[in-house]
Parts: structure tokens; C-alpha cells; sequence
């Protein structure tokens, strides 16, 4: 690694402004940061100085996701062996080994279209390459369906990038989650390959059944039971059946400090709450679903740990974390039961509340600001 960073060293002069390859200083410096902690720091101005930069962030909730990510290559695997009755003449290997083959292609174009698209804006606007796409690039083809069409995901993640970041001034900027766009873009532009059986299984067999509770829910059909959905052996998306792996996700984010608490906390809360609301009503079969229940299906245990979390796009101050999550929670609860057509309601809901969070922020400070105006004028 020594050699590899001496190396690097050799050829930077090469890549800044005058050299051979001055054009693409920012691919250089994207590279280079990526694999080395940069060796510069602020010069002046009011700042925190810490051990931790953006692209150790980053880094940390890739490792936060690894166990959902494993874990939906291995229910992907699952899922096909038991619609074609192959299960039990697999090994544990081959189950996740055929899983692996069908989600990295995803994988691969979503990091190859999307920071394709960002190392180009960076070079053509003279700018460093931002770290944010390290994460969405991972998100994104988790929270499709496994038989989505690649060009279909090319598409959606071009999307995401270009109208949910760049155009807002990229990383830091944008007001929405760039993965959770370009889920609604592929949603809405096709619906066809988001939603049925077909989907959700690769290679499923004609006879057996995909659906995935929240489908059944809104058809009528009993659900999994509570441990099924909780441990993921269901049909959906590939990084959200497993509210186990994803609550593993979630603890390696706390106990770092880089999800917040308050946010994945108040989340479950809303959902739990609502849940318990609609209870006391029958008017279709969502609302019969026990509270708790909500809280495993579909995408939402995924979306409070690893969507509403978010920095960019949540809400910023203490008390704003509480309010924010707890509307996300609500809303996605509500939408899932109120519109049965439209099931996931996490997304919507994350989605809505991105767009609220400042106003979140500004009546927070607002408040805060006029109960010390009125303590000054007592004091006075």
C-alpha cells in the first residue's frame, strides 16, 4: 500500500492545473481522497476539526448495510429455490451464490451510471467529486425489485442524480433522497415491473405464488406471520424483507453516531401509533392488521434506519429529529391503509416529510428564539 500511495504521490503534479492531465483533476482527487485520507485541512475560519470526513461517512453506512444486502442476496436465492421446489437439494452456498449473480449486476449499473454522471459534472464544472453517491449508488438497487430490468434501474438512477442532486448543486444540496427518487421515478414511470408476483422472484416457477404481504394485505390474503416478516424470508425488495439485518444496520449507525437515534426511534413510534389508530376501524383489510405488524412489512423498517436518517434531507435540530420522524412514521401508515392501492407508503411518506424538514427546522428555532425574547423581556 506504501508503494501504491507513493505512486499516487508521483503523479499528482501530473493531474493539477498546468500539468499533462490538468483536466481531470477532479477525477484524480475523487480517486486519491477515496483510498487515502486527504492531507489537508482548513486554514482558516471558525471550524470543528475531527478524525472523520465525508467519505468515512459514507463508508460506515455501506457497512451498516452489509447485512441487509447479504441477507437479500441470500432470501433472493431462497426465493427462487422454493417456487421451483429445489430448496431443500441446495446447499446454503449455492442458495446465496445464485442471489449474488442476480442483485450484483444491479449493483454495477447503479455505480457505473451514477457516478458516471457525477465524475462528469464534477470535471465539466471544475469541482471536487462529492462522496454522497457512495451510499445512494448502494441503496438504490436494494430497494428494487430483483427483476427489474437494468436499463429501467440505468434509467431511475440517471433520474435521481441528475434532477434529485445536481441540479440543486449536488451532494449536500439536494432537498429529496436521491435512492428514494429513484424508486418513485421507477414506480411511476413503470408500475408494471414494481409491482404483480413476477418481480419480486427471479426465475419464479408460473404455479407458486410472489406476492409480498403488503400485496396480500390489500387483496385480503392472510399475511406471514410476524417472525416470518421480521426475519425476511418473504418476498420484496432485496435489501428491505429483513427487519433483523436491517436493525443490525441500525445499531452499527447509533453506536457511531451517524444515524441518528432520536429519528429511527420516532419513526417506529409514529408507525406504531397510527397503526393502533386505524385499528379501531374496519373499513378494508389494512386496518385489521395488528400496529405492530406494519412496523415489518414492506419497506419500513429499511426506509426509518437507512432513508429517514438521511443528514441532508431530515430535519437538522433536536426537537425538529422528533417531529419529522414521527410525521414519517404516521404518513407511511396512513397512506399504506388509507390508499390499499398504493400499499408502500414509506416512500411517499419519506418523501413528503424531506420536503417539509426545513419548515420542521424553522418553526423549531423560531420557537426557541421567541421563548428567549420573552424571558429577555421579563429579565429586563
Amino acid at each position: 500500500m506504501k508503494a501504491f500511495r507513493n505512486f499516487l504521490s508521483k503523479q499528482r503534479p501530473k493531474f493539477q492545473k498546468g500539468g499533462k492531465f490538468g483536466a481531470l483533476q477532479s477525477t484524480f482527487n475523487g480517486i486519491e481522497t477515496f483510498l487515502y485520507v486527504p492531507n489537508h485541512t482548513t486554514k482558516s475560519g471558525s471550524h470543528l476539526r475531527d478524525a472523520i470526513d465525508l467519505k468515512r461517512t459514507m463508508s460506515i453506512v455501506v457497512i451498516a448495510l452489509v447485512p441487509a444486502l447479504l441477507f437479500g442476496m441470500y432470501n433472493v436465492g431462497y426465493q427462487h429455490f422454493l417456487s421451483v421446489n429445489e430448496l431443500a437439494s441446495q446447499s446454503y452456498l449455492e442458495i446465496f451464490w445464485f442471489g449474488f449473480l442476480k442483485v450484483l449486476p444491479l449493483i454495477v449499473v447503479s455505480y457505473v451510471v451514477g457516478l458516471g454522471i457525477e465524475f462528469f459534472v464534477a470535471q465539466k464544472r471544475g469541482h471536487e467529486i462529492n462522496e454522497g453517491f457512495l451510499v445512494s449508488g448502494l441503496l438504490i438497487p436494494m430497494v428494487m425489485p430483483v427483476e427489474a430490468p437494468l436499463w429501467m434501474v440505468a434509467v431511475a438512477t440517471a433520474f435521481a442524480v441528475i434532477i434529485g442532486k445536481e441540479v440543486f448543486g449536488g451532494t449536500g444540496m439536494n432537498i429529496w433522497n436521491p435512492a428514494l427518487l429513484a424508486r418513485a421515478f421507477f414506480f411511476f414511470a413503470y408500475p408494471s415491473k414494481m409491482s404483480g408476483d413476477a418481480v419480486w422472484i427471479a426465475d419464479k416457477a408460473d404455479a407458486f405464488s410472489g406476492a409480498t404481504p403488503l400485496a396480500n394485505a390489500a387483496a385480503g390474503v392472510d399475511i406471514p406471520s410476524f417472525s416470518s416478516m421480521f426475519y425476511g424470508f418473504i418476498p420484496g425488495s432485496i435489501g428491505e424483507t429483513s427487519t433483523l439485518a436491517i436493525l443490525i444496520g441500525a445499531v452499527i449507525l447509533i453506536v457511531t453516531g451517524i444515524g441518528s437515534w432520536r429519528i429511527i426511534l420516532s419513526v417506529f413510534t409514529g408507525g406504531m401509533v397510527m397503526g393502533l389508530i386505524l385499528n379501531g376501524f374496519a373499513v378494508n383489510p389494512f386496518m385489521e392488521i395488528e400496529a405492530w405488524n406494519h412496523l415489518v412489512m414492506g419497506g419500513f423498517a429499511f426506509g426509518a434506519v437507512f432513508m429517514a436518517t438521511d443528514p441532508v434531507t431530515a430535519s437538522q435540530t433536536r426537537t425538529g429529529k422528533y417531529i419529522y420522524g414521527l410525521l414519517v412514521g404516521v404518513f407511511a401508515v396512513l397512506i399504506r391503509v388509507l390508499n390499499p392501492a398504493y400499499p408502500e407508503g414509506m416512500m411517499l411518506a419519506i418523501l413528503l416529510m424531506n420536503t417539509f424538514a426545513p419548515l420542521i427546522d424553522h418553526f423549531v428555532v423560531q420557537s426557541n428564539i421567541n421563548r428567549r425574547l420573552k424571558r429577555a423581556k421579563v429579565n429586563a
